[in-house]
């Protein structure tokens, strides 16, 4: 009797991958309203300060080829891995339809980014749960990992690195992308997890909160309505004559990408140079072997208890 494999859909919000892609791509993070020639060219500009486009599509195949390799090694055959993409190709339900025509009887869900949000990870399993139940797929997901013992270990390890080469007053902030501040009165868990990560990240560290760090939010959205903060630009501001130095940990990032490679380290470390401010930032996870092998287990423990 043959097992049928179990499909493992690694989904992340996407990027261009050619600057021609640049347009369609923002028209699809607008709900397929077109960005008008100023906003297109701004959007430009940025890809362009990072060197042209991000790399987000090359650190996205890299973080599912390592979490394949390490579900293949917990258990060899079981496990096709394929990516879903939010805002570009491959889409979601496109990995879905690739694992159904594979056999796949049943699909496990992980977003590369730690922090459950219904408006944010809901909205990705919502999206592959549709997808899937039109091919007779199950689902299940792994929701969070904003406490996952490799990750924090990884965060809190570069930290420390970095603080050894930091002014002796400095302040840790740690960061994830802004949402609408509507997600607060729905109950949102959001601003939880995220200082859940922090929390667990500063006791590693032996950091007081208030002392040491604090939280700010970033890359909110140009919309109408308020976002979560303090921004991180706005925090910068408040710091700047009190502490010497800053190190951001933006801990709501797992790969290299645009909010990080312009929002942070040209935006945020041109407003800390004209401030005084020494600047750093701590590394993204990107595909570190231990916490894509953590992540390959948590998804191995979600199909498992399907088994059972």
């Amino acid at each position: 009797m043959t097992t049928a494999p179990v499909g493992v859909v690694v989904m992340a919000y996407g990027t261009p991958r050619s600057p021609a892609e640049i347009e369609p791509y923002y028209t699809d993070i607008r709900r397929g309203r077109p960005p008008t020639p100023e906003q297109l060219a701004a959007l430009v500009a940025r890809y362009d300060a990072i060197g042209g486009l991000s790399p987000l599509a090359e650190r996205t195949e890299a973080q599912r080829a390592a979490i394949a390799e390490h579900l293949d090694l917990i258990e060899p055959g079981r496990y096709r891995v394929a990516i879903g993409l939010k805002h570009a190709a491959p889409s979601i339900e496109d990995a879905a339809a690739t694992l159904a025509a594979g056999g796949a009887e049943h699909v496990v869900g992980i977003v590369l980014a730690p922090h459950d949000s219904r408006l944010s990870v809901g909205q990705y399993v919502d999206r592959l749960t549709s997808a899937a139940e039109r091919h007779g797929l199950a689902v299940d997901a792994v929701r969070s990992w904003a406490t996952e013992p490799a990750f924090v270990e990884f965060v809190a390890a570069d930290l420390t690195r970095r603080l050894a080469a930091a002014p002796a007053s400095r302040r840790v902030v740690f960061t994830a992308h802004s949402l609408p501040e509507r997600i607060l009165t729905a109950g949102d868990v959001y601003p939880a997890e995220l200082r859940a990560t922090a929390v667990a990240v500063a006791a590693q560290v032996g950091l007081i909160e208030g002392v040491d760090w604090q939280i700010a939010w970033q890359s909110a959205g140009r919309t109408p309505e308020p976002w979560l903060g303090p921004d991180v630009l706005d925090v910068l501001d408040a710091l700047g004559g009190v502490v010497d130095g800053v190190v951001v940990s933006a801990v709501g990032f797992v790969a290299d990408h645009l909010e990080v490679l312009y929002d942070l380290d040209i935006e945020a470390a041109r407003r800390a140079t004209s401030l005084g401010l020494w600047f750093d930032r701590t590394a993204c996870v990107n595909a570190d072997p231990a916490v894509m092998a953590a992540l390959a287990r948590r998804i191995h423990d979600v199909a498992s208890r399907r088994d059972d």
